[in-house]
């Protein structure tokens, strides 16, 4: 599963420039590799590419990404309190695109922070539209859906 692991993500973090420089996004990659690697080393051993690995990467994918997203959150909720350097919200968009809408959600209401911004609530719902139409695609390709 490590290996898996390795090769779905490593192009994203390779191949997309504002990702390289999203702190939190390394933060949820060194996550990611520590939960398959820990995984597969104390408790089992499954194939590369198989079906439990891929259900398993979800699930690990959907905590870790929504943990950094909420991180990030808090992080420049704290700095736009403190006055200093904010993190970019093309950052904070890509980690919502990647499946952490949930923790960006939550992190809105609980640190009241990015709620009154039009143009950033409207990147939000968009980012959550196109994560959805993306996941549409990908199931229908697959054929899990036939409508």
């Amino acid at each position: 599963m490590f290996m898996t692991f390795l090769a779905i993500m490593t192009p994203f973090l390779v191949l997309i420039r504002p990702l390289q420089r999203n702190i939190f996004f390394v933060l949820y990659y060194a996550a990611m590799v520590l939960a398959a690697y820990v995984t597969e080393t104390y408790y089992f051993r499954l194939p590369d590419f198989s079906y439990k690995v891929f259900l398993i990467f979800i699930v690990y994918h959907l905590i870790c990404i929504n943990a950094a997203t909420f991180l990030a959150y808090g992080a420049d909720k704290r700095a736009a309190v403190n006055g200093s350097w904010r993190i970019p919200e093309a950052h904070l968009h890509a980690l919502e695109f990647l499946g952490g809408w949930p923790g960006a959600y939550f992190a809105q209401k609980i640190f009241r922070h990015k709620t009154k911004k039009k143009s950033f609530r409207i990147m939000f719902w968009l980012m959550l539209v196109l994560q959805l139409a993306a996941v549409y695609i990908i199931l229908k390709y697959l054929g899990f859906i036939n409508f």
